[in-house]
């Protein structure tokens, strides 16, 4: 609350097209929590509405959207001028609502967070949280597509995270510089639009995005399966333990191939042609594709590891 400022009084409701990233997107997962808590206590199914409640308070709002705003409230950067007017409206959206949307599981608390909130302009609030209308779902705050590249970036951020925490044994807050290596040009463009995202929730130094057409794959990192369209790279100040690194590679290569041969087991059988629906033959043909496609990259970085432990 202290980012809304003694003397805030919210807007009239911001544009959508003109907001950040996180925040369309944290207002699309409050609008499916709102769904789901309202649906599940309709349905006297209270457990369902006290995970959906809490999920989003504690995963999406706490974990995600306050820490990606933060790069807007540093300092009084000009820069940023409009991210920040359009975080604090969103900040303030989602405080009102996912209080109200709380108060039945906790009364007292939320009476009290709700008091302090500022009434919006030239509107007069009910006296008390527990008077006012519960949250209903606001359709045009739903973006599936803004939904898609944050799973994208939430995947890549994870990974990055696991690096750092794998590397960083002394300093663990140290900001490490890391890539991006991109096999499509949409998954390049998508993490380009979001990279002040990553950054600041992988707690990066810095992030370059290559893309496989034109761009080698760096070197003396530690690196990280996101999925098969994008892998992660982590800049290790020092010298880089190649052989933990050749290990754990050797290991995913393993791993693949044993899933290659599950795969490839299960679609040698007699009939399967005849007996198994072409829709799931055409999903095995495609995630065998992908496997093989996995298998080589790994090779790949295994030869570069074992080249660079040579050098050593």
């Amino acid at each position: 609350m202290s980012k809304l400022g003694e003397d805030y009084v919210p807007p009239e409701p911001l544009s959508l097209e003109t907001m950040p990233f996180s925040c369309k997107w944290i207002l699309s997962m409050l609008n499916r929590a709102i769904s789901k808590t309202v649906s599940s206590l309709n349905s006297y199914e209270f457990s369902d509405a006290t995970t959906a409640v809490y999920s989003w308070w504690q995963y999406q709002f706490c974990d995600v959207f306050i820490e990606a705003v933060k790069p807007y409230f540093v300092g009084d950067d000009s820069l940023y001028a409009s991210e920040r007017c359009a975080s604090r409206y969103v900040l303030w959206v989602c405080l009102d609502n996912g209080l109200r949307l709380l108060h039945p599981f906790m009364p007292f608390v939320t009476e009290e967070l709700w008091q302090r909130l500022p009434s919006p302009k030239g509107l007069k609030r009910m006296e008390s949280i527990m008077i006012s209308d519960y949250p209903s779902p606001v359709e045009h705050w739903t973006d599936e597509r803004v939904e898609l590249e944050m799973d994208l970036v939430d995947s890549t951020v994870k990974c990055l995270r696991s690096l750092r925490a794998g590397v960083l044994t002394k300093q663990k807050n140290e900001k490490l510089p890391a890539y991006a290596y991109c096999q499509t040009e949409e998954v390049c463009e998508i993490i380009k639009s979001h990279k002040l995202d990553i950054v600041t929730l992988a707690t990066l130094s810095s992030l370059e995005v290559l893309f496989s057409g034109r761009d080698d794959a760096p070197s003396k990192c530690a690196f990280e399966n996101v999925n098969e369209n994008l892998k992660v790279y982590l800049k290790v100040q020092g010298n880089l333990n190649a052989e933990v690194e050749r290990e754990k590679i050797q290991s995913k290569m393993e791993e693949i191939q044993k899933q290659q041969e599950r795969l490839k087991q299960a679609m040698s059988v007699t009939g399967y042609e005849q007996k198994v629906p072409l829709r799931i033959q055409e999903e095995n043909a495609n995630k065998l594709a992908k496997l093989i496609q996995e298998f080589e990259f790994f090779q790949s970085e295994n030869v570069r590891i074992e080249a660079e432990m040579k050098e050593q």
